[in-house]
């Protein structure tokens, strides 16, 4: 894939990845664990037939078979990924949830450096510093409007970029440790520990879900998102992770949370208030600035060493 079609593709993906706030909120009764079982038992079924077609059935397999510690660990983080942001969805606006969830990169660096030993760049506080005072306020604002709901949907909505950031950390390990490239070694268990953390998160949640009463109109949302939200952006996401830079991808993944705060305001009427707004931003602003630094340092230091 040549890296103008990478970009291409990453924007696809993040598209895709936005539209399950306008989705969700078109749903007729189905319950927060139901919703999470639909959606993710849709994406495992997909994911099974992608990663046939793309792997072979006998590689896949063997893969998931062999995978390791790592690859189970990681699809552990997928699972509570997969859970958390449906529930959080249903808890609280996307705005709330898709905000928390950006905090992924730093929460990955913060953890890089406490467990690998990663030095942290000056930027990189300062994006964290600049972040915390965004997200603190958005905090701050629902607790002087006495909404318990939607500080339980923003806590909840806090382990996404959590277990994000431990899954990435566990790659980056399991890769020094292999002594195989950063890059290389978690495209390699990325699509099954995806595949995992999907039939995790629909066995874990179908005893909540039950009775299932989703209308065969809800069980369509949800089965398109489990397809199109997730399993085929997740496959593309890792085919375009193998030539993008991390600040690169990351910067484009940023548009995820304004396409998807857009998709509810135009799709859902769901307006964010003016401290959501104003958090956000701050968050956004941080993360931004952090990544298009970093992506000009490794720029540089490639025209430095041609």
């Amino acid at each position: 894939m040549s890296h103008p079609r990478a970009t291409l593709t990453m924007l696809l993906v993040t598209f895709l990845w936005s539209i399950a706030g306008v989705v969700t909120r078109h749903l007729d009764s189905a319950a927060a664990f139901e919703v999470t079982f639909w959606r993710s038992a849709s994406n495992a079924v997909a994911l099974v037939l992608l990663l046939s077609w793309l792997q072979g059935p006998a590689a896949l397999w063997h893969g998931l078979r062999h995978g390791g510690a790592v690859l189970w660990a990681s699809g552990a983080c997928w699972t509570v990924m997969f859970t958390a942001f449906m529930v959080a969805l249903t808890m609280t606006s996307v705005a709330h949830v898709l905000i928390t969830m950006a905090l992924a990169p730093l929460f990955t660096a913060l953890m890089a450096r406490a467990l690998l030993g990663q030095r942290l760049p000056a930027r990189t506080w300062w994006a964290i510093a600049v972040a915390g005072v965004g997200i603190t306020g958005m905090f701050a604002h629902e607790v002087l409007k006495g909404r318990p709901q939607d500080l339980w949907g923003m806590a909840v909505a806090l382990t996404v970029p959590m277990a994000g950031a431990t899954m990435w950390t566990l790659l980056q390990h399991h890769a020094k440790g292999q002594g195989a490239t950063v890059a290389g070694a978690p495209t390699a268990d990325m699509t099954s520990a995806v595949l995992i953390g999907a039939v995790a998160s629909a066995l874990l949640t179908l005893p909540l879900a039950v009775p299932l009463s989703a209308s065969a109109h809800d069980i369509g949302l949800l089965a398109f998102l489990g397809v199109a939200q997730l399993a085929i952006p997740c496959v593309l996401a890792v085919k375009a992770g193998k030539v993008l830079k991390a600040p690169e991808a990351a910067l484009l993944g940023l548009l995820e949370v304004i396409m998807g705060v857009a998709w509810t305001w135009w799709g859902a009427n769901e307006n964010p208030s003016l401290p959501v707004l104003l958090g956000g931003g701050l968050v956004l602003l941080a993360l931004a600035s952090n990544e298009i630094i970093a992506l000009r340092n490794t720029r540089s230091a490639g025209t430095a060493a041609v």
